[in-house]
């Protein structure tokens, strides 16, 4: 038991560094790809999968492990490529995104790196909008790419993004009452994830000022400061954890260090899960953690925030 407390401790002292650990993996060719290790559960040699009817065509079979039926993604052809070939020996990299467990089936894993969030940038501005990228990183003289997971899970299962008509009414009736700054800003580096927020928050009156991580999203409220004080111009941020250059738990502490932004209220909305979240969110001051994806959880947050 000491041993796992001990394992705990040292990632959440890594991940409040702006630091992480990348699992990098090949698909069918020689580009590396990564994933956090945050979100792996394990890795396994590909199980035997089984046909099931009706599934979607990204999906390569289901496979029974550790006492779960998990659905097998083929990595590659989730990304546009061709489906990955010589399924037996190929592996499965089983992680937990927005509450969920997947499997994902890739050609080979390599090895795991510790890095800092500083060496993790936006992809190229010419990688179009249909790519399957949140970063890009050099590892060894190598570009490798960090696949857009959550693009790739709204594909194959899109959530809802509507709020229950109560958390609206909520606003609606309380506008009444309280002067309260319809404007929220928002840092994700994911389109994907960025847009459910979006879409989410606008479906209860709110603008939304949307930022691509939390680099981006802290010089955007120091601009802002700039003009102003904050706190009439935004009412909160919501933020992603896992961000090129700057992770949402920097961008919080940022935010705290900084005199003219240190109230502001921060929601941390990530798809990561597990204890270490809510001692970060306790460490670097954030005010509460939600995990990806629920319309209502997030509504009721927001609510929690402004509505007394």
């Amino acid at each position: 038991m000491t041993g796992i407390l001990d394992s705990v401790n040292q990632r959440t002292q890594l991940v409040g560094q702006n630091r992480l650990e990348l699992l990098t993996f090949r698909l069918n060719g020689r580009q590396r790809y990564g994933i956090n290790v945050f979100k792996v559960k394990e890795v396994l040699q590909c199980p035997r999968l089984t046909a099931m009817p009706n599934l979607h065509r990204l999906v390569r079979g289901v496979a029974h492990i550790r006492g779960q039926t998990v659905s097998v993604i083929d990595m590659s052809l989730a990304t546009g490529g061709r489906p990955t070939a010589d399924i037996e020996k190929a592996f499965v990299v089983i992680a937990e995104f927005n509450r969920t467990i997947q499997a994902f089936l890739v050609s080979s894993v390599e090895r795991i790196i510790n890095m800092h969030w500083e060496a993790i940038l936006p992809p190229p501005s010419g990688a179009g909008r249909s790519n399957y990228l949140t970063a890009v990183t050099n590892i060894d003289n190598e570009l490798v790419e960090i696949i857009d997971v959550e693009k790739i899970l709204a594909e194959i299962a899109p959530v809802n993004e509507t709020m229950d008509e109560s958390i609206s009414q909520s606003f609606a009736e309380a506008e009444q009452d309280t002067d309260i700054v319809r404007r929220i800003l928002i840092a994700d580096d994911s389109t994907v994830a960025r847009k459910q927020v979006q879409r989410a928050i606008e479906s209860i009156g709110f603008e939304c000022i949307l930022t691509k991580d939390g680099k981006d999203a802290y010089e955007k409220l120091e601009e802002m400061a700039k003009e102003g004080s904050i706190y009439d111009q935004i009412s909160l941020v919501i933020s992603d954890i896992e961000m090129p250059e700057m992770d949402g738990y920097t961008l919080t502490a940022e935010i705290r260090r900084n005199s003219e932004l240190k109230d502001l209220y921060v929601i941390l909305h990530s798809s990561l899960s597990g204890v270490f979240n809510q001692a970060m969110v306790e460490r670097v001051g954030a005010n509460s953690f939600i995990a990806k994806f629920n319309p209502d959880e997030l509504g009721n947050a927001v609510k929690t925030a402004l509505i007394k």
